[in-house]
């Protein structure tokens, strides 16, 4: 029997290796195109692009992904140190990988004076308003479409100090209560608030039992920035904003001691902490 020597050799030697090198560029570098960018940390959202036609999920619940490619990961206060993020392409290959999410340490928080109406509410009429306020809330923040109005980026809606931080836990009247889940800014009552992103209005309520006057915008893919305790609207529901455009004014509306802007933001389920989506609040000049 010959052997395979010179030319033939090389030749056989050069075919195996070309085509264990486009075995190897079509199967691997699919996820290399998947890009996040964000805060790994409790609180935190990731925007990641790169997925066009691709299905995701996150710790097995479905996450929109717009044609673009473009979606969205979000983190609660107290969120697993650790999420699984599938991806299955559009040439069917799957990627599953396992992100380390960071932990916080939160502030206690006390606050005495409150109306005890406003701190453990009783009577009937409280109630049903509580209820009636839930179902609103929910139906605002369920819209879900593929708007990508978050990539205008994000401003602070109002600038000044800021009086209470994502995730403390407040004790009201000497009673322990569900953590913060928002940034607040203390302004007097009257100034204005700005859409921090670019979006579509989807609430726009005048005397919410706990939040008072209370506003939402929708940003897309089931992300929302929500504003409590404001003393006037000047926005209608289904009406389109631009990031910077003038929304309300601060107020002491609801359960409040004093007047302050209170800004919680939505992604789907999680509670994610907006004070991590803009820069750091400028210092006030003297």
């Amino acid at each position: 029997m010959e052997s395979v020597s010179g030319p033939l050799l090389w030749n056989s030697t050069w075919r195996i290796l070309t085509l264990l090198l486009l075995f190897l560029c079509s199967s691997v570098p699919v996820w290399a195109k998947v890009s996040l960018e964000g805060d790994l940390i409790q609180g935190g959202m990731l925007i990641g692009s790169g997925a066009k036609g691709s299905k995701v999920w996150q710790d097995g619940d479905p996450v929109r992904v717009s044609e673009s490619g473009t979606f969205l990961i979000g983190f609660g206060r107290d969120a697993p140190l650790a999420t699984q993020l599938r991806i299955v392409h559009a040439d069917g290959s799957e990627e599953l990988r396992e992100l380390k999410i960071e932990p916080r340490e939160y502030q206690i928080q006390r606050i005495d004076g409150l109306p005890q109406r406003k701190v453990t509410p009783r009577s009937e009429e409280d109630l049903k308003r509580i209820r009636d306020d839930v179902v609103q809330l929910k139906k605002a923040r369920g819209r879900d479409d593929a708007r990508e109005d978050f990539l205008s980026g994000f401003m602070w809606p109002a600038e000044g100090p800021i009086s209470g931080v994502y995730g403390s836990q407040r004790i009201l009247n000497g009673k322990p209560r569900r953590p913060h889940f928002g940034v607040d800014i203390a302004r007097p009552t009257g100034t204005p608030v700005v859409a921090p992103a670019d979006g579509i209005i989807t609430l726009a309520h005048p005397d919410m039992f706990f939040s008072g006057g209370t506003l939402i915008i929708d940003h897309g893919h089931q992300l929302s920035s929500a504003f409590l305790h404001l003393s006037r609207i000047l926005v209608k529901v289904g009406q389109k904003v631009e990031k910077g455009e003038t929304v309300a004014e601060i107020g002491a509306t609801g359960r409040v001691t004093g007047p302050h802007l209170d800004w919680r933001m939505h992604l789907r389920q999680h509670r994610i902490d907006p004070q991590l989506l803009v820069p750091p609040m400028p210092v006030a000049k003297k």
